[in-house]
């Protein structure tokens, strides 16, 4: 971190409000988080061992399972660890990792629930092809470019973070994200605005997108259909969409969220220069 005080840790001011709830929460996040943890390594594990689910499929769902896993990973000890202890301090090193891996989480939670959204879309719209467009080495292929781009893009953003000088090293946040880190800056930071704007445009809007378009084209197809094959369409469809549309909210909620905290820096920097 090109800072005038690198060793300086990153302070969270959030937790010395949470007060009495402290105890709750950790125990609710702790059950949430093992929980979670268990369901999904256990469904890793029943889709790797068991041959017959070897299927384009639930190829996407182990991964999706995996993303959850590192997404959790990433979060949930963290504030765990910071509700037990007495002063809430994260290494900026530490903080720009949580960053990256939450970066990528999210991303890859939209890439991955567009291509399930393609594998049901060729599935109900083109059954005669699925088999022919939808092998598993080309579902490997496309998820090793998924994470190769991520991972590519997240690192960049988190590098060129890096490399800013903080004047402040307190966050009225739970975790670290490039947004607020960027935020402690000393000076605007356009070029990083600017790419992260980009980079949440083609990992994240244009995924959205895709798994919208491909749900309109097959609920066209479905309704030209039977009763029975709609009902079956629908329950094939529907721990997908339902899926979808749990993440889409808490991200959007999670955008407002920043964007918030984005305006109450600003005005905060605005009033300390009037002042």
């Amino acid at each position: 971190m090109n800072s005038s005080h690198p060793s300086v840790p990153v302070t969270f001011t959030l937790y010395s409000s949470l007060g009495v709830y402290n105890s709750a929460l950790v125990i609710c996040i702790s059950v949430l988080y093992i929980s979670g943890l268990c369901v999904n390594l256990f469904l890793i594990l029943v889709i790797c061992v068991e041959s017959r689910l070897h299927k384009p499929m639930y190829i996407l769902l182990v991964n999706l399972s995996v993303s959850g896993v590192i997404g959790s990973s990433s979060v949930c000890p963290s504030i765990i660890k910071h509700l037990t202890v007495s002063r809430q301090e994260a290494s900026l090193e530490g903080c720009l990792t949580q960053a990256f891996l939450t970066n990528v989480y999210g991303s890859c939670m939209f890439c991955l629930l567009a291509l399930m959204a393609y594998d049901r879309y060729v599935s109900i719209c083109k059954p005669l092809l699925y088999h022919s467009i939808m092998t598993p080495a080309k579902v490997k292929l496309m998820l090793l470019l998924v994470y190769s781009i991520l991972s590519l893009s997240s690192g960049i953003q988190v590098y060129l973070t890096s490399r800013l000088t903080l004047c402040r090293h307190t966050i009225h946040k739970l975790i670290c994200d490039s947004l607020v880190i960027a935020n402690l800056t000393c000076k605007k930071t356009t070029v990083i605005s600017v790419y992260g704007l980009c980079c949440a445009i083609c990992l994240i809007i244009l995924p959205f997108v895709l798994v919208v378009l491909s749900y309109v084209h097959i609920f066209t197809v479905i309704l030209k259909t039977s009763k029975q094959s709609q009902w079956k369409a629908l329950q094939t469809c529907t721990p997908h969409l339902v899926a979808f549309i749990n993440f889409s909210v808490a991200s959007f909620s999670g955008f407002i969220y920043n964007r918030t905290y984005q305006c109450g820096i600003r005005t905060q920097r605005v009033d300390s220069l009037t002042l």
